[in-house]
Formats: C-alpha cells, sequence, structure tokens
C-alpha cells in the first residue's frame, strides 16, 4: 500500500487469532479498533487486511467501487455449504440468479406470505406452556423453518425440522475450520468432524432434492421461490438453472430465511428479556396494534446483533479510496457491522437497548447495515423483517420470556451471530405483569445496557 496504514505486527495477529482465528474475530477487532482506530491493517502470512469501520469508505467499498471487489475468501468458503447461491455466486451468475429470484420477494407476495407468517406464529404462542422453560433459540430456529419452506417452498418441512437444524448447526461449526490454511483439506481426511459434516450436508441435500422432485412431478406452480426456479429463464441470457443450481438457491434461501431470522427473533426476546420496562411497553404496543414500536424493537435488536456481523470483499486490483487510502489486490477489506453499529458518534449510548433511539434523527448513510449494502443487500430483507415483526408482536400479545438470574448468553460468531448454547426462557402470561414488573414469582431482570464485551466468548470459549 503506498499510504500505510496503522495496525498490528504480524506477530500480534497471529497470536491473538490462531489457532481458529475466526472464533477470535470480534475481541480481536474491539482491541484493535481500540488501538489503531477505525481503518487498520494487519496481515497473516498467506493473506492480507483492511479494516473499514468508517461509513463513507464503507460505501466507497460496497457501492461506488464495487465493480473492483469480488466476494472474500470467507464467503467464496462458504461455497462448501451453498454451492454457487446468491451469497456464494460472483458475477455474471450473481445478475442473472437475482433476477430469477427476486420477483418472489415483491411486496405484494411478502404481503401472501404474512398470511402464512401470522398462522404460524399464532399456532406457536397457542402451543406455549404458561410457566414453562425452554430453548426459545431452538423454537425460534423451529418456527422459522416452518416459515420458509412453506413461504418460499410450498411445502411445509417440519417434520424435518431436527434434521436441518442439527444439519445446519454442524455445519456452521465447521466452517471456522475451513479458513485456515489448507482447511479445505480437513474434507477429505477420515476425522469425526468431517463425517459428521458429510453426513449433514447429505441430510440436507436430501431434504432439498426431496423438494425439487416432489415440485416436478406434480407441475404446480405456487408463486413460491421454488416455482419460480424451475419454470425461470433468464430474459437477458436465456439462462435456465439446473436442478444442481436451483439446490444451490434453495440451500441459500433456507440459510437466510431460516436461520438468521432465528437468530434475530432469540437476541430480541433476550433483550427483553432483560429490560422490563421495554418488555411491558412491547407487550402493550403488541396488543394496542401500535406496529412502529414492535418494528423499534426489531430493529434495535438488528443494531445490537446484527444477523450477518462481519462482511468481507476481495480487491481485484488496486483500488484508490475517496480518503486516499490505496488497496492493493488480493486484500480482503472487512466491515462489521457487530461494531460499526455501537460507534457512539452515530448512535449516543451505543451498548444501550434503546427502541426508541429510531425516532430521532436517522444514522448517516451506511452506518446501519444489517443487510448489507449495494447490488449484495440481502434479497429478502423484507421478508425477514416483517416476520420477524408478526412473530416478536404475537409472542409479545400475550407473554413475557423472561430469564432465570444468573443466566447470560454468549454470542458464537460463525457464519451467522448465533448464540453460543442454549438460550433458557420462562415464558410468563401477560396478566402475572403488574404496572410493567414482573411477578417476583418469575425471577428479576437485570441490568440496562448490554455491552458488547460482555457477550463476546472468550478466547478460552
Amino acid at each position: 500500500m503506498s499510504k500505510r496504514l496503522p495496525g498490528p505486527a504480524q506477530w500480534t495477529t497471529m497470536r491473538r487469532l490462531f489457532p481458529v482465528p475466526f472464533s477470535k474475530f470480534t475481541p480481536f477487532l474491539l482491541e484493535m479498533t481500540a488501538r489503531y482506530g477505525n481503518l487498520f491493517a494487519f496481515s497473516v502470512p498467506w493473506r492480507r487486511y483492511v479494516f473499514l469501520n468508517q461509513p463513507a469508505l464503507i460505501k466507497d467499498v460496497f457501492v461506488t467501487q464495487q465493480q473492483a471487489f469480488s466476494k472474500s475468501l470467507g464467503a467464496r468458503s462458504l461455497r462448501f455449504l451453498l454451492g454457487e447461491g446468491l451469497l456464494t455466486s460472483e458475477e455474471p451468475l450473481h445478475r442473472q440468479m437475482r433476477r430469477i429470484v427476486q420477483p418472489a420477494f415483491h411486496r405484494e407476495r411478502i404481503a401472501r406470505y404474512a398470511r402464512i407468517m401470522d398462522e404460524a406464529a399464532a399456532n406457536f404462542v397457542g402451543g406455549l406452556e404458561p410457566g414453562a422453560t425452554f430453548d426459545f433459540h431452538a423454537a425460534m430456529a423451529a418456527l422459522t423453518l416452518r416459515i420458509a419452506t412453506t413461504t418460499l417452498f410450498g411445502s411445509d418441512e417440519s417434520g424435518s425440522t431436527q434434521k436441518v437444524s442439527d444439519a445446519l448447526g454442524l455445519m456452521m461449526e465447521e466452517f471456522p475450520h475451513v479458513l485456515v490454511p489448507f482447511g479445505h483439506l480437513r474434507q477429505r481426511l477420515p476425522l469425526p468432524s468431517t463425517r459428521s459434516f458429510q453426513h449433514a450436508r447429505k441430510t440436507l441435500d436430501d431434504i432439498i432434492y426431496g423438494l425439487i422432485a416432489r415440485r416436478r412431478e406434480s407441475g404446480s406452480d405456487n408463486g413460491d421461490a421454488l416455482s419460480m426456479l424451475l419454470a425461470a429463464h433468464d430474459a437477458e441470457t436465456r439462462h435456465r438453472p439446473s436442478d444442481q443450481q436451483i439446490r444451490d438457491e434453495v440451500m441459500t434461501l433456507f440459510m437466510a430465511g431460516h436461520e438468521t431470522t432465528a437468530n434475530l427473533l432469540t437476541w430480541t426476546f433476550y433483550l427483553l428479556s432483560q429490560h422490563p420496562a421495554i418488555d411491558a411497553r412491547m407487550g402493550e404496543a403488541s396488543a394496542g396494534g401500535d406496529l412502529g414500536y414492535v418494528s423499534r424493537v426489531v430493529r434495535e435488536s438488528l443494531r445490537l446483533y446484527p444477523p450477518a456481523w462481519l462482511i468481507g470483499r476481495e480487491s481485484l486490483r488496486a483500488v484508490t479510496l475517496i480518503d486516499g487510502t490505496v488497496i492493493a489486490p488480493k486484500t480482503t477489506v472487512l466491515v462489521s457491522p457487530l461494531l460499526l453499529h455501537r460507534r457512539p458518534e452515530y448512535f449516543r449510548d451505543p451498548d444501550r437497548f434503546d427502541p426508541d433511539r429510531w425516532l430521532g434523527p436517522e444514522p448517516p448513510p451506511f452506518a446501519f447495515l444489517p443487510f448489507g449494502a449495494g447490488a449484495r443487500r440481502c434479497i429478502g430483507d423484507e421478508f425477514a423483517l416483517r416476520e420477524a415483526e408478526i412473530v416478536a408482536g404475537a409472542i409479545a400479545r400475550r407473554y413475557s420470556l423472561t430469564k432465570e438470574p444468573g443466566v447470560n448468553v454468549a454470542t458464537a460468531p460463525l457464519v451467522t451471530l448465533r448464540p453460543a448454547g442454549p438460550v433458557p426462557l420462562r415464558a410468563v402470561p401477560r396478566s402475572s405483569y403488574v404496572s410493567g414488573q414482573p411477578a417476583t414469582a418469575w425471577g428479576s431482570t437485570d441490568g440496562s445496557h448490554s455491552r458488547l464485551t460482555q457477550h463476546v466468548p472468550s478466547n478460552e470459549q
């Protein structure tokens, strides 16, 4: 780089990140940002990195000069799980498939999907046992899977819920190991983790190819994403997706429409469980039809715990950013919404869970990136928001979900920002609340802030 950026020595980077760099990235980035600021460089022997935490520079990379960048190594490594789907493919395939899939997420279709979301959420709430403690993350994974398969694929695969959830979990746990040098060689070794991964992938493939085969046999067109994939061709290129390509897109939609929304809902109610006044107001807003407040609660959860917590691009050539910084070819540029969303310059008292902050001025462009930006912005952002708002409102109308004193859930920053283990919450009927405070029989809540340092796993984890 012609303009030398500050940053740690290579030895410091190696010492902080190894043996599995991905799992230690969050505390590393926190430490280095505190030391070097919001633009710094670091490297390992096989790769150079630049970390951007400035909205103007992020816009430059994601929008203004996006043609100079490709998907990062991390995103490309997801192909071992997702194949060449929208999340991992490059141009021109990405552009072709986006044109094919986009109609499934038009607003009129999302309005149709909303009726299915309403019904699924009502059934879930009706099945809750008052006073019972359960793993809320597992419950949200099952619910969002049912919604995703019914709306996007026209088939309720709830009977396969546990298989899909277990398979995705195993594959995501394997992902960090793929990013280290020669990591892909692990897939060729007869390790227990490798065999588990291969079994998990086969499980998901069997489910998805079964969906495709049944739909082809029936010949029905339900107006969902799978129908469009089976019938579509790209008008500009006459490209018709193969069954393999359809499988890759369905796998991508499985993860984007199931995994990320489950995480969003989990963090939303985990936050509400620690803030009784906000939780009580959420219940009142849900019962009274105040959709604006429900939306602000979801948005604030997205700010504090964005499912897509780390986004990367790789420079195809030397790129000069608007501040004069030169990015060398083959450099990975990293942006972390998890850190960006907590900058005090853009979000006052940034660790505080405060849905009403969204009543004030909007943050600067590209300071809030829960769904990415530019041509790669998440295609299902409106779908995810509508689903989260419907499910959150349905639950909050009838129940407060409280956590036991002393129970704290750390983050597991893998492909998405998952909770690091079960999230035990207790379903307390709203009638047990008096003046917005939970009845003492159900325990107490703690804390008014959600500091990032309290939730990132330590190196030992």
